[in-house]
């Protein structure tokens, strides 16, 4: 008995459907969101599968130039995405800013200080002060510009404890190996039972997320899709639930 020709072809076509794969490079404030992010994606997309990797948004970026195999790049100030673009990393037509956030300085949460503005930091009561290092990460940079801007970065600088990322800031914070740091509002909040925000810090521009395509990507419908997703309701609904803004 003879297969027809069709079903032939159908089989054929099915046996090549296969999980679609793309790794997602992500700030690591955007970790937890991310990670909520993706498990709704894959009820919605079940073929698709999302391979998520953070870390602080200048290592993100050296990975990809250094050859790193990335789909999608989400990183935490526009920055670090205008270096990709100059780099020529991502597909500059896929650029979109996603989401906001706020730098706050946050202490442990049996800390009995208070801090109403980053000049009172001077106190004798905060001798070891967490921040991410502004050379490659956002939210040191953010910190940095804000710090200088008030006169009180190179007074500070005997207190700093310089660390790879928001999330080792926040660590060190919830550990009590430190007085206070500046974190990103989000992070806080995620640690509310160890830690406490003592103020808001005003930073000279908006703390802004950009994500975009790679440009070596090699599902580049996928990862576009990944982004639109990020961009919609759906993961918009998301991002707020962790605390993050419309941008």
């Amino acid at each position: 008995m003879k297969i027809p020709y069709i079903f032939l072809l159908a089989a054929l076509v099915s046996g090549q459907v296969s999980a679609v794969e793309i790794t997602v490079s992500a700030a690591s404030s955007l970790k937890d969101a991310f990670n909520d992010i993706i498990i709704d994606y894959h009820k919605q997309y079940p073929q698709s599968k999302i391979r998520l990797n953070t870390a602080g948004s200048g290592a993100l970026l050296q990975q990809v130039v250094q050859g790193a195999p990335v789909d999608v790049l989400a990183f935490a100030d526009e920055i670090t995405m205008n270096q990709a673009q100059q780099k020529n990393v991502i597909d500059a037509a896929s650029r979109k800013t996603f989401a906001q956030n706020a730098l706050v300085i946050a202490a442990p949460k049996s800390s009995k200080y208070t801090v109403n503005k980053p000049g009172d930091l001077q106190s004798r009561h905060f001798d070891r002060i967490a921040v991410s290092n502004p050379a490659s990460v956002p939210v040191g940079r953010y910190t940095k510009a804000s710090l200088e801007k008030a006169g009180l970065w190179a007074g500070l600088q005997p207190k700093i404890i310089t660390t790879q990322n928001v999330r080792q800031s926040l660590d060190y914070i919830a550990r009590g190996e430190v007085d206070a740091g500046f974190v990103y509002r989000t992070d806080a909040v995620l640690m509310k039972d160890k830690v406490k925000i003592l103020t808001a810090v005003p930073t000279q521009s908006a703390v802004s997320y950009p994500i975009a395509v790679s440009k070596t990507t090699r599902q580049p419908a996928e990862a576009g899709r990944f982004v639109q997703y990020v961009l919609s309701a759906q993961g918009q609904a998301v991002l707020n639930r962790y605390g993050f803004k419309k941008p």
